[in-house]
């Protein structure tokens, strides 16, 4: 190595050391007492150790779990269903549709993409969430057309 590599390597070495105390430092200062808890939310209709929750709060962030539509319809009416579902419990757990962040859909055929959208339009107000849509191998759990989750922010 030359001259000029090795005070590169040096320099670096020397810099992530002061990052690595600097960021000791501010941890430390924070203290465990600062870092938010996880707060479950309920989970209906599940043994006593549940497979996964309805929902997660860790602070000012909310976790929503899938909701889809469990009954006979098509997309249009399976997509109002689940949408109403998931402000039902955004709702329930201090927040709204306008405070969603991201939203996953998941369809069950994705040739239901433009009727799922025509749903899905304006209900979370003038500035939508960012949003991932997919088609699932298989089908949607429970043979609903489309299951949806989310994470809003919460006041």
């Amino acid at each position: 190595m030359d001259n000029l590599t090795n005070r590169r390597t040096s320099l670096k070495k020397i810099g992530m050391a002061i990052l690595g105390t600097f960021g000791l430092g501010i941890a430390n200062a924070l203290g465990k007492e600062n870092t938010p808890k996880k707060e479950v939310l309920a989970t209906e209709n599940q043994d006593k150790i549940p497979l996964f929750s309805g929902g997660v709060r860790h602070g000012n962030t909310l976790y929503v779990a899938g909701k889809g539509a469990h009954f006979e319809g098509d997309i249009k009416a399976h997509t109002d269903h689940t949408l109403k579902e998931l402000e039902k419990e955004l709702i329930k757990h201090g927040s709204s549709m306008e405070q969603v962040l991201k939203v996953n859909v998941y369809l069950h055929d994705l040739g239901d993409y433009h009727g799922m959208n025509s749903v899905f339009r304006g209900r979370f107000g003038k500035n939508p969430p960012v949003r991932t849509t997919v088609a699932t191998y298989g089908g949607v759990p429970g043979d609903s057309l489309v299951e949806m989750d989310c994470i809003a922010a919460v006041d």
